[in-house]
């Protein structure tokens, strides 16, 4: 394997172990393992296991993101319906198989440094997925978007809690009716 995709290999495997066991119950020894690597060459790579996990939460959120907004506007061409197309997106994302919640944050509630590198990069992320809500909203003509897409956010982070607590895909149908009252409320603002 070239030295790239050693590397890309080491994320890839990281990103799975973190999101079925969590990162501090995961080890390097486990990752060089699972990626058929040697602790050599992952330190080669990263110089800790800090910037390891920035790595996987990156490529984790570059992928998913990428995604999830292609199978929004797939499905879709008019933003408001691409408002609420995020929740059925988001209700086939529950149901597979390895669903195991938000990795974002599952990995800030294990990086309770305000300060970290990894807090930082996660509310990036979720700043970029608010941000998406927010053009989609603009692009339908609602009023108060910005207002608009904070709500949402409400309802997608609540709705990926409770499927992983529930393990039902079902509660992004309760979000998407909570979502169409507050787009509605939207166009009569």
């Amino acid at each position: 394997m070239a030295q790239a995709s050693k590397r890309e290999r080491l994320v890839k495997e990281a990103v799975g172990l973190f999101a079925r066991e969590g990162f501090h119950a995961v080890g390097v020894d486990a990752i060089s393992r699972q990626a058929g690597a040697t602790k050599k060459t992952l330190y080669h790579h990263f110089k800790s296991k800090d910037e390891l996990v920035l790595a996987a939460l990156r490529h984790y959120d570059e992928r998913f993101r990428n995604a999830f907004m292609q199978a929004v506007e797939s499905r879709t061409q008019h933003p408001v319906a691409r408002l609420l197309m995020v929740f059925d997106v988001m209700k086939d994302w529950f149901g597979q198989k390895n669903f195991y919640g938000c990795l974002l944050v599952g990995a800030m509630g294990e990086f309770p440094e305000p300060t970290s590198p990894i807090r930082k990069a996660c509310r990036e992320s979720k700043k970029s997925f608010q941000k998406y809500i927010k053009d989609l909203a603009v692009q339908a003509g609602l009023k108060k978007p910005d207002q608009l897409a904070a709500q949402l956010m409400l309802l997608v982070e609540g709705a990926i809690t409770l499927a992983q607590v529930n393990g039902s895909p079902r509660c992004a149908d309760q979000a998407k009716a909570a979502a169409q009252i507050l787009i509605d409320q939207a166009r009569r603002a």
